[in-house]
């Protein structure tokens, strides 16, 4: 190969190197800034394809989209001194590129460090100023609002970091006080159920007595109705037995005469002793005859 062409090669494969080095690509997911040895001389730059010095300049790039910082469980105290144990996470997302490279040198790990000791302290700070109640129910969700907007105020302005969003997965109590809270709460529930069970008995011990005079009530009302019917059915038997006497008197007395000694011989082990000329054997006597 002649002298010409090498050069003409040589020529050629720096043009490439510098054309290589002289365009870069910013996508749609991407932060990015250029530095002019080491200091930030273009910060950021939007998606698409761009063009820098060859060997002066450098592009520095980093994720865009909403990121999760995943943070390990702490312990924290409530007002009452109480101790929690807190499992939270948060989102948050470059806000401005120039701060998020100055603060992080654009490390994505460095800055969920610095996000965490920021969460961590905020949770802090905005727990130990509330109740055990509060904390896990009554104010929650004020508390990671409140948390949330105060987080991004300052993570903007340090670190560049916008706080999209700060969540509490879990609050746990710790060990050591797990078995006397949970003891504490059963013989809450014993006490209470004992409680439920009296008012039940005292409640079916009302219906019972309710239950029982009324009963009463309808046993009474029941008899004096049949007495009352019985009343008058004796009263027209006896009416219709007087309009029959009226009408046939001796009929009537042969045929009462007959009912008594149906019940009276009923039964052939029976023994009566009577005096045989008494009126009781009036009409066997006629029979006799």
């Amino acid at each position: 190969m002649s002298t010409k062409a090498i050069v003409i090669a040589f020529l050629v494969a720096v043009l490439g190197v510098l054309g290589a080095n002289s365009v870069f690509v910013v996508s749609e997911f991407e932060r990015a800034v250029m530095l002019e040895f080491g200091a930030v001389s273009r910060a950021d730059i939007p998606p698409g394809l761009h063009f820098k010095k060859p060997f002066i300049n450098d592009v520095v790039k980093f994720d865009g989209r909403v990121l999760t910082l995943d943070a390990e469980p702490e312990r924290f105290l409530t007002l009452e001194k109480k101790a929690l144990i807190v499992d939270s996470f948060a989102k948050f997302k470059v806000y401005n590129a120039d701060s998020f490279y100055r603060a992080t040198s654009g490390d994505t790990r460095r800055a969920e460090l610095l996000l965490r000791d920021r969460v961590n302290e905020g949770l802090r700070n905005e727990i130990g100023k509330r109740t055990l109640h509060e904390v896990v129910s009554g104010e929650r969700d004020e508390l990671m609002n409140v948390l949330t907007e105060r987080l991004d105020q300052a993570t903007r302005s340090d670190y560049g970091v916008q706080v999209v969003d700060v969540r509490v997965k879990r609050i746990d109590l710790p060990p050591e006080v797990s078995q006397s809270v949970y003891n504490r709460m059963n013989t809450e529930r014993e006490i209470e159920a004992r409680e439920h069970r009296a008012q039940g008995q005292e409640l079916a011990a009302g219906i019972r007595a309710d239950a029982e005079k009324q009963r009463e009530v309808i046993l009474a009302e029941a008899y004096a109705e049949a007495e009352e019917i019985r009343g008058e059915g004796d009263a027209q038997a006896a009416s219709i037995y007087a309009a029959a006497f009226n009408k046939d008197p001796e009929f009537y007395k042969f045929y009462r005469s007959m009912a008594a000694y149906n019940r009276t011989f009923n039964s052939p082990s029976d023994v009566l002793l009577v005096d045989p000329n008494s009126d009781f054997f009036r009409y066997l006597k006629k029979s006799e005859q």
